[in-house]
């Protein structure tokens, strides 16, 4: 098992506010779940605390074995980098970087960026914008910022890619171009997804589904 999830609760504010109750669960090198839920349900905090961007107030979440919480920060850090990815709903991209630029991104800090180039222009020419690589995120549409953030996502080639609500500002069309591109990630690249979304027909294109209800697995 690739992440684990272990008794996991988590509380915001004071007076503390619950958000999670008890979330135990298991992920799977290669899988593609989806976490489900009405606004509220707490599926996207669930996204933050599997991925180590936020920390469970109790429980404990397991990466290859590792407990997250314990990791140093520098070494978190570089963990994160190394062998996750990561998609949203707004796209984040920098608005005076070209497009291949924008990409390269998580390959900067570490000094990859020479040894990754070919590889994220590769990934921009699957994904339909080779002619757009030296172009400014203002220059593209939508769906097109959305393929290059997700070239960004895949571009250290990470295990794992955490996604919220990637289609969730996207038309019918682009949020089917991105689910398109999400399973060829998932079946091509044999990378474990981890997807909120409240769309039920793009959920359904996971392998598995986690629905969430008042901050608990339904």
């Amino acid at each position: 098992m690739s992440i684990i999830a272990k008794h996991v609760g988590k509380t915001i504010g004071e007076p503390p506010t619950r958000i999670l109750t008890d979330i135990s669960l298991e992920i799977r090198d290669g899988e593609f779940l989806a976490l489900t839920g009405r606004s509220g349900s707490g599926k996207s905090t669930l996204l933050y605390l599997l991925s180590s961007l936020d920390t469970p107030s109790e429980g404990d979440i397991e990466i290859e074995g590792r407990k997250v919480s314990r990791m140093e920060t520098e070494t978190l850090h570089r963990f994160r980098n190394e062998t996750m990815g990561f998609i949203f709903q707004f796209y984040y991209l920098l608005a005076d970087l070209n497009v291949v630029e924008n990409v390269l991104m998580p390959a900067r800090k570490p000094g990859k960026e020479n040894e990754k180039r070919p590889y994220a222009e590769s990934l921009l020419e699957r994904f339909g914008l080779a002619d757009k690589m030296h172009r400014l995120p203002r220059q593209l549409s939508g769906g097109e910022q959305q393929r290059v953030a997700i070239a960004r996502a895949l571009v250290m080639e990470p295990k794992y890619v955490f996604a919220d609500e990637p289609t969730g500002s996207l038309d019918s069309v682009n949020g089917e171009n991105v689910m398109n591109l999400i399973q060829y990630a998932n079946e091509k690249l044999k990378t474990t997804i981890i997807m909120v979304t409240h769309e039920q027909d793009f959920a359904r294109l996971a392998k598995r589904q986690i629905q969430l209800v008042d901050g608990k697995i339904f």
